[in-house]
């Protein structure tokens, strides 16, 4: 370990950020996110929503009648956590993705985001077409997140780094 990382305090945990390559597995791996967006009193918001990652982006839906469709609406910019907590990743990871909104109701954007959206959160092929079919409804839209700006830790590095001072410390 190099000596600029170490725990002699907790004041900059930014020392130990995720790994791209476990933030990848972190974003396939898991389907359920905390999506925050302003309302219009300018207050985050925050609900727990299913998603997709596919090709550098963030892949969710709602129907249009919900608030966070308007505050999308008025101000794209929203924020999306993901945390290793639920998903078969080790625990005390998680990444925070600031973004840019865009919203879908074309009929190829639902085609291929439906059955992908179905896969990740149901796990046998019946109930995926059942729950493709349940989500293709009139007011249903689905938000497109491009991430912009990312804040990022990884709990196990952490742990290691204060293990390894503990023991250099003892010594």
């Amino acid at each position: 370990m190099s000596d600029d990382v170490h725990p002699e305090n907790y004041e900059d945990v930014t020392i130990y950020d995720l790994d791209e390559a476990d933030e990848e597995k972190l974003l396939l791996a898991h389907n359920e996110c905390t999506f925050i967006w302003a309302n219009k009193e300018g207050w985050p918001v925050g609900v727990i929503m299913s998603y997709v990652w596919r090709n550098g982006f963030f892949w969710l839906t709602a129907s249009n009648q919900r608030a966070r469709i308007a505050a999308v609406r008025r101000d794209p910019r929203v924020s999306i956590v993901v945390t290793s907590t639920g998903s078969p990743l080790p625990r005390n990871k998680t990444v925070t993705w600031k973004g840019m909104c865009t919203l879908h109701d074309d009929p190829e954007t639902k085609a291929w985001f439906y059955p992908e959206l179905s896969a990740a959160i149901r796990s046998e092929p019946e109930a995926q077409a059942y729950f493709a079919k349940f989500l293709d409804s009139p007011r249903r839209v689905i938000l497109r997140v491009e991430p912009t700006q990312r804040i990022a830790y990884d709990g196990v590095k952490m742990g290691k780094a204060t293990a390894e001072w503990i023991r250099a410390q003892a010594g």
